[in-house]
């Protein structure tokens, strides 16, 4: 014992000390460092915290005959009674493809379009009316719903007859009334669509090609590449990781439709309902009009469980193709 603990004592700590100091240095600055950034994040997670995290004890509304006299907790408990109405309705059906092919139209198409016009603009940014271009495609991103909508009405309206079909009867043809051809509404709500956000997200992507080091595109003009070739070879692949997150980030949300375009560019129309109704709009009027909180909250639930498996399904393809591009 005695031997032991002499060879232990005659063990070097000096060389130890100061290595332990620095150590201990380093961890306080990370720690103050990494107080900085919470305390910075911490009102963005107050507000998670209470938007999206306590308002998930309401979902018990989703198997319970909700009355306000009763509260969430004393109403009658129903299982999945209200799933059974929604899809034995056929309601669930409709809205659930409305949904999931309106919005992936309008996803492909804003894609390829934003990424063209950013694209092009990026070969004129240093001009002048490159500032005006920019300024005229996103100034409709600031544009209410509410007014869009009247714009819409204004050129499709059939008494007084709007823009497209005083365009109509100049050509001889009948007018026609869009406000009750559901028919043609996916084709106009998508145009509507890219005259919204084509300006946001051209921006977007023309920030993702100015990031992009110069020395690329000086080594594609020496190899002999062509305007054409730089685009195809040098920056559609290096904006790849960039339009792959977006177009995670916007699958997760591709249950979750845009209210305000469904809603008042349609004039929620009942003659439309059969290629425009999405999950959105049916939850507002089983509020609205049928005063069923059980039901708008089981659509809720539902849009929420299939948007996960959405999201979870198309990340789980990404990793399977190229893992670093996956978000988890």
């Amino acid at each position: 014992m005695d031997g032991a603990r002499l060879a232990t004592a005659d063990q070097p700590t000096v060389e130890r000390t100061p290595r332990t100091h620095a150590a201990k240095a380093g961890r306080r600055r990370n720690r103050g460092r990494d107080l900085t950034l919470l305390l910075m994040g911490l009102p963005a997670l107050v507000q998670i915290l209470i938007f999206a995290y306590l308002p998930m004890f309401g979902l018990v509304i989703a198997v319970k005959d909700y009355r306000f006299n009763e509260g969430i907790l004393g109403s009658r408990w129903v299982g999945l009674e209200n799933f059974r109405y929604l899809f034995a309705r056929g309601t669930a059906w409709r809205i659930t493809y409305n949904t999931l092919v309106l919005n992936a139209i309008f996803i492909s198409t804003t894609l390829v379009i934003s990424v063209i016009i950013a694209i092009l603009m990026n070969e004129i940014y240093k001009s002048m009316m490159a500032r005006l271009y920019q300024t005229a495609l996103f100034l409709p991103h600031f544009v209410s719903w509410v007014i869009a909508g009247y714009f819409v009405f204004g050129f499709l309206s059939a008494n007084p007859p709007g823009w497209v079909n005083r365009l109509i009867a100049s050509m001889g043809l009948d007018s026609i009334r869009w406000y009750q051809s559901a028919e043609y509404w996916p084709g106009i709500l998508t145009i509507v669509h890219l005259w919204k956000n084509i300006g946001f997200w051209s921006i977007v992507y023309l920030a993702g090609i100015l990031g992009i080091s110069p020395e690329y595109y000086e080594a594609a003009k020496i190899d002999g590449a062509t305007k054409l070739q730089q685009i195809v070879y040098v920056t559609l692949p290096l904006l790849v990781p960039l339009i792959v997150t977006n177009l995670l980030l916007q699958v997760g949300r591709i249950f979750y439709a845009d209210f305000g375009l469904f809603y008042n560019v349609t004039q929620d129309q009942p003659a439309l309902y059969r290629t425009t109704d999405v999950i959105d709009t049916f939850v507002y009027r089983s509020l609205r009009q049928l005063s069923n909180v059980s039901m708008a909250a089981a659509a809720g639930f539902y849009q929420a469980v299939v948007g996960l498996v959405l999201i979870s399904l198309v990340n789980w393809i990404v990793r399977r193709i190229n893992p670093e591009r996956a978000l988890f």
